[in-house]
């Protein structure tokens, strides 16, 4: 078997990449170059990819092409209906991430929620050095306890966080982007009541027609003046223009994001206007990022390609 490992350092170059050497012959290139990718994968029995699309432009020279491995969840660069006429599997990977996501949630949420960058710099600038007291709470912050935390989009994610949000003693509500999940534990509410009563809204959705642009002026205009916003779903789930308004305009309490619409961020982001730190904080999409959630990735591609060559599905997707 021909493997070729595209894009490798979207993994990191920190991650194992030894087993798949017993599948085969093993090839990796670090980054897509746009103009060369054909030209790499002709003639591949199997190709790990993430972000590059995958389509009849691309692959129209690939004979031996029998397996796509995505190191990924989401499937919108694969072009199925080509895959299913060409005969091509496809795999992808699963719930990988969770608890690194659900750790980065709060990450973000406490950075806002507790005034931390406020503080950091009070003690950095050594103002507390001038202090006459022991404590300095001028900017005020609240307890997590008996908060409304709403959670758009309860998958594996969703649920993980639910639960850490519950630990502190909140009142999880969720909404369900595709209007058929029901929960028992947790209570579903209406688009409405999410935005207008959460003192905490997460955003762990895909994205598809029902959740682009899900949060625009008129959500933003129903949240509390002090709510908190945090998006680990997909940069385009928020209209990128009224959030930047909603902060500079001071109508929501802040923004944590871990995913842009245009990825790395575009020059003329929006965004960028938003200079006060208490209210914005933006990641560079490494919510799923930590080591052991990029080698788990990694691990789980290696079983989707041992699976395959056994004769067996594992994480096949169709669409």
């Amino acid at each position: 078997m021909k493997i070729v490992f595209m894009e490798a350092d979207t993994l990191g170059k920190d991650v194992d990449l030894g087993a798949f050497d017993a599948f085969g012959e093993v090839t990796v290139y670090g980054k897509s170059v746009p103009g060369e990718n054909a030209a790499r994968i002709r003639g591949a029995d199997i190709i790990v990819v993430n972000k590059i699309p995958l389509g009849r432009e691309l692959l129209k020279d690939c004979s031996q092409l029998k397996l796509i491995c995505l190191t990924a969840t989401g499937t919108n660069n694969v072009d199925f209906a080509y895959m299913a006429e060409r005969g091509i599997k496809v795999t992808n990977v699963s719930d990988y991430s969770t608890d690194s996501v659900a750790q980065h949630t709060f990450a973000l949420l406490f950075y806002l929620y507790e005034k931390l960058y406020f503080y950091d710099r009070y003690v950095k600038s050594g103002e507390y050095v001038k202090c006459d007291i022991f404590s300095k709470f001028d900017v005020h912050f609240n307890e997590l306890s008996k908060k409304r935390f709403g959670i758009v989009g309860l998958g594996n994610i969703g649920r993980k966080v639910a639960g850490i949000a519950k630990a502190f003693g909140c009142d999880v509500v969720y909404y369900s982007t595709s209007g058929t999940h029901d929960d028992t534990e947790y209570r579903r509410v209406d688009k409405e009541t999410l935005f207008g009563e959460s003192d905490i809204i997460s955003i762990h959705a895909p994205l598809n027609d029902a959740t682009r642009n899900f949060v625009g002026e008129r959500e933003l205009s129903l949240m509390k003046k002090d709510a908190i916003l945090l998006n680990l779903g997909r940069g385009p789930i928020i209209d990128e223009k009224a959030l930047a308004q909603a902060l500079l305009k001071g109508e929501i309490g802040g923004a944590g994001l871990d995913v842009l619409c245009v990825e790395p961020m575009a020059a003329d982001s929006p965004l960028l206007a938003v200079k006060d730190s208490t209210r914005l904080i933006i990641t560079p999409h490494i919510g799923w990022a930590t080591v052991e959630a990029r080698q788990r990735c990694v691990d789980e591609v290696a079983k989707n390609i041992e699976a395959y060559l056994a004769g067996r599905e594992r994480n096949c997707v169709t669409e």
